[in-house]
């Protein structure tokens, strides 16, 4: 999977920074696992965070890295759907957090921004696409 599908919008990134919450990574910090139900979504300022996701049986389908700019529990926040990912930001990562509520009200008070999620939720159906093509 690319990890650039996450990657958002400059526009967006601004406007969900300033709705954003410092996330401490003095060392490695579980953002949120798979299965969890999706309390917000994360955004990527600096470092990487590694993403990861398994099958029923535990087998690690795939592990990536996404970095700065990416744009991290869309699908379940906006799904009301338990998160399908794993995300660890990695030590010293700069990582900002907002609130599921926070989300709503940024999209609700600029909806021209939820062209800007579309657009990132586009970009990882359509690399999950590929990757199962290509597996």
């Amino acid at each position: 999977m690319d990890p650039s599908a996450f990657v958002a919008s400059q526009e967006l990134i601004d406007a969900l920074e300033q709705r954003s919450t410092p996330v401490s990574c003095d060392r490695d910090r579980i953002l949120f696992r798979q299965g969890e139900d999706p309390i917000g979504i994360y955004i990527v300022k600096s470092g990487q965070v590694r993403l990861s996701m398994q099958s029923a049986s535990g087998q690690l389908i795939f592990n990536i890295q996404s970095g700065p700019g990416s744009v991290l529990g869309l699908p379940g926040l906006i799904g009301s759907q338990p998160y399908s990912l794993t995300a660890i930001a990695q030590k010293g990562s700069e990582v900002g957090f907002v609130a599921g509520e926070e989300f709503h009200q940024l999209m609700a008070s600029q909806p021209l921004l939820s062209i800007k999620v579309l657009e990132v939720l586009a970009a990882e159906v359509r690399t999950a696409r590929q990757a199962i093509l290509t597996s």
